[in-house]
């Protein structure tokens, strides 16, 4: 593969990302740009250039997973040598081997959950706190220890914070002190203990800082505006000064402040690097343009001065659905019901997702769906490789494979394998039986897939190991059940954002402006998570019968197709479900339009139409020039029914032109006066003749 080869398929702005080999680069990219594949393509333009060698790179992102998508996009671009690791792994890594040399003995053992530890330490101050209090607390002590604060100084970085603790500040304090107590006594490190001691031994120890930087002379990070101020002194650290970095990320999907990160390391990226090259991605290939418009508008009324305006490539699809039910269990049958009708159209389950704030919300959707029928996935739940169906199935594959004959046919070897453990021709009814048939026959499709590509049993049990390593799931089937936190970097066809009110999203605790907006972002990232389908919907009342309250999300305020100052709880509501979105009528014959099409014409297909032909030929010259200018397809700017209902309204007005279906703020701003111009024109011209 030449360097030249490595660019062929990238949009011009992904080009200029890739072609931007040295840094310092900064690239901001909203949802659905194609960010991994700028990225990737970067490093492997560099590489293939002969700018870095592929060893001399460290590719930096926050999950495992990540990880390793960056590892098989770089390979399969012919560059496998690049180090692309998470901030824990690659520095755990380099811990481990240079502690010998400069601590001596054997290096701590890695804990992975906090709560054995902290429970012992509240045995030691004769505390004895509830299970999910313990969780909160170590939420606190891993807030305080990626800010770097010390357990003394914890009561007044929390107060100066905002932060409202789960017990008193001082017995967080005392547990905190109590936890670094016994971890240091076991020479145990956590996850921040991992960062803060590899940037430790560097600074304390000049050969081998020397030595890192040595092997690493080229960063890339991901998600850059989710690093907290530990993963910034480690980065730091390894960079020495030096300023080849290229960070990536999208200021609108900062979700995780409470957990100390902070976008600010992004957004004044330039003003840490003067000489950054600053690159935007807007270009949505997730979205149809209908969900794209929707996640525009919703940032719209944010505060932040970063917005991304994102220009949707897919063509056009349905339009967001907005529903609101009278309680909890109604809402959740409704989008139990409409989940059917999307997988009878065709839909896969496993294209489909329902979203919620809290994981708490999950519990009615679950007796929902088990009550209709349709297989679902916890997401948050065991991960998919430590299900104990799934790692049975392993054990056993990877003892058939360590006597497997060369004659042995992978598929049959594998069912036959599985059968003996639960999996069964058709799929049990639901429940946890449902779950495990899932993750077995999950199994057996990927060893199908490779089977059909010359595989043999070994290099099976080689896949899932490779897999397992990097959370690699094979696709399951099942509707996914996720917070809005853990469906973050991950899409679907079709998302049903549910629970959508003031008290959830917002939730309740989020008081500050600061607070409020991240709520704002959050309900960002659950739209744009969807390519086509979007659904959000809201309960008036917890339970049947239950006062009916509450009003939908602050957030919808004029989106919904109804006005922001009505009473949201007042009104009464029928049994089960009222769509929100007002129907369209046909302005010639009153019928109710159904299609997209005739809802953006605002007529029925078949009822004639009066408009300016000349009209309609000056807009898409127009919108042909303007798609040259901006170098986007024609579509972006406006589609042929757009025009066609901008032709027979001719709209002189922002009123006038929101009207028409599928035209936000975003485009009106953007394109409404040169609209307007023509329209003003043709009908001077008409009173002229």
């Amino acid at each position: 593969m030449e360097p030249d080869d490595v660019l062929a398929g990238l949009d011009p702005e992904q080009r200029e990302v890739a072609q931007a080999v040295r840094g310092p680069v900064c690239v901001l990219a909203g949802a659905g740009t194609g960010k991994t594949r700028a990225i990737t393509h970067r490093i492997a333009h560099a590489v293939r250039s002969g700018v870095v060698d592929a060893q001399s790179v460290l590719a930096v992102t926050f999950t495992t997973r990540a990880a390793g998508e960056l590892r098989q996009r770089l390979r399969q671009l012919g560059t496998p040598g690049v180090q692309a690791r998470t901030f824990h792994a690659a520095a755990l890594r380099q811990l481990t081997y240079f502690w010998p040399r400069v601590i001596g003995g054997d290096p701590p053992r890695v804990i992975e959950s906090k709560l054995p530890l902290l429970i012992d330490a509240c045995r030691s101050i004769r505390k004895n706190p509830d299970r999910s209090e313990l969780r909160d607390i170590a939420s606190e002590i891993e807030w305080a220890k990626v800010t770097q604060v010390g357990p003394e100084d914890y009561a007044e970085a929390a107060r100066k914070a905002g932060r409202t603790p789960p017990v008193p500040a001082e017995e967080v304090f005392r547990l905190y002190d109590a936890y670094e107590t016994l971890r240091r006594d076991r020479h145990l490190v956590d996850f921040e203990t991992i960062l803060e001691l590899t940037a430790a031994v560097m600074t304390e120890h000049r050969e081998v800082a020397a030595q890192i930087r040595q092997q690493y002379r080229y960063f890339v990070v991901d998600e850059y505006q989710d690093v907290n101020p530990l993963q910034k002194l480690l980065l730091d650290t390894w960079l020495g000064g030096r300023d080849d970095l290229c960070v990536v990320g999208d200021p609108n999907q900062t979700i995780y402040s409470f957990t100390g990160a902070t976008p600010r390391y992004l957004t004044g990226f330039s003003v840490e690097h003067p000489a950054a090259a600053v690159i935007k991605l807007v270009r949505d290939y997730r979205s149809t343009p209908q969900v794209v418009s929707l996640a525009n508008r919703v940032l719209d009324k944010a505060r932040t001065p970063h917005k991304l305006a994102l220009i949707a490539q897919r063509p056009d699809g349905p339009e967001p659905v907005f529903a609101e039910y009278d309680d909890e269990p109604a809402e959740a049958e409704g989008v139990a019901r409409a989940v059917k009708k999307l997988a009878d159209s065709g839909v896969p389950t496993r294209e489909i997702a329902v979203l919620f704030r809290v994981n708490a919300q999950s519990e009615v959707y679950e007796q929902a769906f088990a009550k209709a029928g349709v297989p679902y996935l916890l997401r948050g739940a065991d991960r998919f490789f430590e299900r104990p169906e799934v790692r049975q199935a392993v054990v056993l594959l990877r003892g058939a494979a360590r006597s497997a004959a060369d004659d042995d046919e992978l598929a049959p070897t594998v069912h036959h394998i599985l059968a003996g453990i639960g999996l069964t021709p058709e799929a049990p009814g639901g429940g946890k039986a449902r779950e495990k048939w899932e993750s077995l026959k999950a199994l057996a499709d990927l060893a199908e897939d490779l089977a059909a590509e010359g595989g043999d049993l070994p290099a099976f049990v080689a896949e899932l190991e490779r897999r397992a390593s990097e959370q690699h799931a094979p696709p399951v089937e099942g509707v996914t059940l996720a917070s809005l936190h853990a469906a973050k970097g991950l899409e679907w066809d079709a998302v049903f954002l549910v629970g959508v009110t003031d008290g959830m999203l917002p939730i309740i605790y989020a008081e500050t402006p600061d607070q409020i907006e991240e709520e704002r972002r959050l309900l960002y990232v659950g739209i744009t998570r969807a390519r086509a389908h979007l659904a959000l919907s809201w309960a008036l009342a917890r339970s049947p019968g239950g006062r009916r309250s509450r009003r939908p999300s602050r957030f919808l305020d004029g989106l919904t197709g109804r006005p922001a100052e009505r009473s949201r709880a007042s009104s009464p509501a029928p049994k089960d479900r009222r769509a929100v979105a007002a129907p369209v009528s046909c302005r010639i014959c009153a019928k109710t339009l159904v299609a997209a099409a005739e809802q953006k014409l605002g007529r029925c297909a078949g009822c004639p139409a009066d408009y300016d032909e000349a009209l309609l030929e000056r807009l898409k010259a127009w919108r042909t020039g303007v798609a040259k200018e901006t170098k986007v397809p024609t579509y972006v700017i406006f589609t042929d029914v757009t025009l066609q209902a901008i032709a027979e309204r001719a709209p002189t007005s922002e009123q006038d032109l929101l009207a028409i279906t599928g035209i936000g703020r975003v485009k009106l701003d953007r394109y409404g006066e040169a609209v307007f111009a023509l329209c003003r024109a043709a009908q001077d011209q008409t009173e002229d003749a």
